[in-house]
């Protein structure tokens, strides 16, 4: 009870004044967390400090202060929004293409080589709709990638997906429910191949092992032997990722 009064006296959010500007984070009580955290979302959203069960706003507000500098370099470091438009670049499989539209009304989308030395993606179709069909094309490349990454490693350790969905999560790029369905983030067809590979790896190998105990990660590794750089890779780019559309 002492906790569900705290929770309820909270403010939504605290402010901090960071290079002369206020800087808002959001505040989130939680009685499963064992420390103060404080993180940005890859969505971009506001920054979140989670305050753990039996932790107080004034503790809070001194960690966020003790960790402004931090918060600082991140918020600076956090890469500009691209805009799925005529022009932009874009990575498909970790190589930079450029959306080129087509002219045309009709048609599929698909990529060529460009005339300034960079592979283009072509879209036809009205401009309007152009971010729309690009993000649906983006999405059937992934499940097919995907799907067949999650076959090869399936076979390999005799295991059975029994479903794959494609979406756009946020807090994590792969999940494996108890019922052997496996969810992906649609954005890992725009990293390089061996990373959405990692990741396919790093689910299937749930499938045999429910957890992260050393033999799951010696699973992973059999299926990826590529698995620390994959993990450092995405903790080095992944949020870049976020920024695209």
């Amino acid at each position: 009870m002492l906790l569900r009064a705290r929770r309820l006296t909270l403010p939504d959010r605290l402010v901090l004044v960071i290079d002369g500007c206020d800087v808002a984070i959001r505040l989130r009580a939680d009685p499963r967390a064992r420390r103060y955290l404080l993180r940005l979302p890859p969505d971009r959203s506001e920054p979140v400090l989670t305050i753990p069960k039996g932790g107080s706003l004034a503790t809070a507000e001194r960690f966020a202060e003790r960790h402004a500098g931090w918060l600082r370099d991140q918020l600076h470091a956090r890469p500009d929004t691209v805009a799925f438009e005529a022009g932009a670049l874009v990575p498909l499989r970790g190589v930079p293409h450029r959306i080129a539209p087509t002219g045309r009304l009709r048609g599929l989308i698909e990529t060529a080589e460009g005339a300034d030395d960079l592979p283009h993606i072509l879209v036809p179709g009205a401009q309007e709709h152009l971010p729309r069909k690009l993000t649906d094309w983006l999405k059937r490349a992934a499940r097919d990638d995907i799907a067949d990454a999650v076959g090869r490693h399936t076979r390999t350790l005799g295991v059975r997906a029994s479903a794959i969905s494609i979406r756009d999560t946020r807090s994590r790029w792969g999940s494996c429910a108890s019922n052997g369905r496996l969810s992906f983030s649609w954005r890992l067809i725009l990293a390089p191949t061996d990373i959405l590979d990692y990741v396919a790896a790093h689910e299937v190998a749930h499938l045999k092992e429910m957890n992260h105990s050393d033999r799951f990660w010696r699973l992973c590794h059999q299926l990826a032997p590529h698995t620390p750089r994959a993990r450092q890779w995405l903790r080095d780019h992944g949020q870049r990722l976020h920024s695209y559309g």
